[in-house]
């Protein structure tokens, strides 16, 4: 299996837990068979086992034999006290997403929580689905990875009802600015600094930025890239700095790019610092579009140490994110949040820089 996707058998055990919420499966009633719950959801009758095995632990399902497998009765489940966890993130199957979920479930499992993942797509009314999934039954916590952070936030009375149950959460990558809760997260800016200042120790006064600015993270990126070009005394063109949102992301970016290096020699810019790993390796193709290569013509550099970064053929000069670090140490302080009510102040990583083969000397 792609080690960038979550394993096929929490997706699946996440999707028959929501039919216990939906109703869809009762106490008491049969569930379909493995070779059913197989062709449904096209994955290995080896998945689906395994799948059921962890929801036979969890008090979810009993096997009867003779008879198959059935949902438990709900008052045994709560006699067991299953203690479960959600995580809602923007994304689960792509980029940095799925290593921060793995070792969040990792260090949960071996503490005794039972994971409930959701995600929103980075969709405001997905966020308020998900939230509404949780809270719908016994949680013990949440991590949250707030939907679009530099746009508000639309869903605050999920978050005080959260606080007003006495519901644990603390938040990754980012946190709505009006919650005091704890958060994980990055230092975005000291990155996007960091990674204009490595292009302009190496020569380059002509650079170009590209940043998503729903997101607090691509703001503070930004910051720190004109951080960078004052202090160094070089003024920042605005047509070199390209901003988009979620939804602009597949081509916008693309776009702006391929008219920028389309410029003449002396007019288009010789390094872009990118958003994210992601942009970085679709603007390596712009480049190859206009007719130039990477670092020869036009210096790169990208954010979060994906394996996007060492995946093509151009091996990405990049910033570091804790990605796995970051899940465990998440699951690790909500839980002393919960079993020993302990004050959690915000953790803020430092990005450095990763050195590789798309930055050249002007």
């Amino acid at each position: 299996m792609n080690n960038r996707r979550i394993p096929k058998y929490i997706v699946l055990k996440n999707e028959l837990l929501s039919w216990f919420e939906s109703g869809r499966l009762q106490a008491g009633k049969q569930v379909p068979s493995e070779h059913e719950i197989a062709d449904q959801f096209g994955v290995s009758r080896q998945t689906v086992r395994q799948t059921f095995g962890e929801l036979e632990k969890e008090g979810w399902l009993e096997r009867i034999q003779g008879k198959g497998t059935f949902a438990r009765n709900p008052e045994r489940r709560e006699s067991e006290q299953v203690k479960t966890i959600g995580i809602i993130t923007t994304y689960i199957s792509d980029y940095i997403f799925p290593h921060i979920v793995r070792g969040a479930e990792a260090e949960l499992r071996s503490k005794g929580y039972r994971l409930l993942l959701s995600s929103t797509d980075n969709n405001k009314d997905k966020e308020m689905d998900s939230l509404q999934l949780m809270t719908s039954q016994p949680l013990s916590g949440l991590i949250i990875e707030p939907t679009k952070s530099a746009e508000g936030n639309p869903n605050l009375s999920y978050f005080l009802s959260l606080q007003e149950k006495g519901i644990p959460f603390l938040m990754i990558n980012e946190k709505y600015r009006e919650l005091d809760c704890p958060c994980l997260k990055l230092d975005d800016e000291l990155g996007g600094y960091k990674a204009a200042c490595h292009l302009i120790e190496n020569g380059h006064t002509a650079i170009a930025g590209f940043f998503k600015r729903d997101d607090l993270q691509g703001v503070n990126r930004l910051k720190g890239f004109l951080r960078a070009h004052r202090e160094a005394g070089i003024p920042v063109s605005p047509e070199r700095v390209v901003t988009y949102t979620t939804e602009q992301k597949g081509s916008f970016p693309y776009d702006q790019a391929v008219q920028l290096l389309k410029q003449p020699d002396e007019q288009r810019p010789t390094g872009l610092v990118c958003y994210n790993d992601e942009l970085a390796v679709s603007l390596v193709e712009a480049a190859g579009q206009c007719g130039l290569q990477v670092p020869q013509d036009v210096s790169m550099v990208g954010f979060d140490d994906s394996t996007l970064a060492i995946a093509s053929g151009v091996k990405l000069t990049t910033m570091t994110h804790p990605k796995t670090e970051m899940g465990i140490t998440a699951a690790r302080q909500l839980i002393s949040m919960i079993e020993n009510q302990t004050e959690i102040s915000d953790t803020i990583y430092e990005p450095e820089l990763v050195e590789r083969e798309s930055v050249k000397k002007q």
